[in-house]
């Protein structure tokens, strides 16, 4: 059996199938993709994800490039702790929770995320650098999304609608943690693996808002899910791990 995972930072879409790996237990070979130095747009890692994005699972020749149903298809392809609820109407809370965590938690993290850490460091470079790695990305959607971080153009509008969100996510959040243990229900899930991958940072970006006063549950379920030893070993691949929200 071979499996092959590349991979950038353990959060948001890239922690997903590193977390899922571990708490099933299978071995697989890491290579790490250096998003900020734009290897993800080398010609190598092109030819196995054209978009250009991580992450990109390799099982046996099976390629998979989109971070969710990544999840799943570990889940079901290796044995392991299931984590997907068995019954239907707790799989179909579990794809809710993961299909909010994408639509609307996450496209708001990503813009301030961008705007207050990776746009920065992008600054500090050679223009004539930045203008050819711009000209490298592959697809349209990518270059302007990475065109807005380089050169700031986020409007205040816009970011202060992406706080506004992420305030609302995590109260959404914390009122279905108030009632139970684990997104979908009783059982730890997908749902949980994809949703921390990004509210572990909603504390980070929304400190005054977001904290263990003002929502407790949701501080509590994050530290429980970094507790986990799957989820320590995932997050070990980080430069910058998460840690514990106390």
């Amino acid at each position: 059996m071979s499996v092959d995972l590349y991979h950038f930072e353990p959060n948001a879409n890239g922690g997903k199938p590193l977390i899922t790996l571990n708490e099933k237990g299978v071995p697989f070979t890491s290579h790490w993709v250096d998003l900020l130095n734009w290897h993800q747009h080398r010609p190598d890692y092109l030819a196995l994800n054209p978009k250009g994005q991580v992450p990109t699972l390799i099982h046996d020749g099976v390629v998979i490039t989109e971070s969710t149903p990544m999840g799943e298809y570990i889940d079901e392809a290796f044995d392991g702790p299931a984590l997907r609820p068995a019954d239907p109407a707790g799989r179909a809370r579990m794809r809710a929770w993961s299909r909010y965590a994408d639509e609307f938690l996450g496209p708001s993290l990503s813009m301030i995320g961008w705007s207050r850490f990776i746009g920065p460091k992008m600054r500090t470079r050679d223009p004539h650098e930045l203008a050819k790695a711009l000209e490298a990305i592959p697809t349209a959607e990518r270059r302007k999304a990475w065109d807005i971080t380089i050169y700031d153009r986020f409007t205040e509008a816009d970011l202060a609608e992406s706080e506004r969100r992420l305030v609302v996510a995590a109260a959404r959040l914390d009122e279905q943690l108030s009632r139970t243990r684990w997104l979908a229900g009783d059982c730890y899930s997908l749902a949980d693996i994809n949703t921390f991958n990004m509210a572990a940072a909603l504390p980070i970006f929304m400190p005054a808002a977001i904290n263990a006063s003002t929502m407790p549950h949701l501080v509590n379920w994050v530290n429980a899910i970094a507790d986990r030893p799957a989820v320590r070993s995932a997050l070990a691949y980080s430069r910058n791990s998460l840690r514990r929200l106390d």
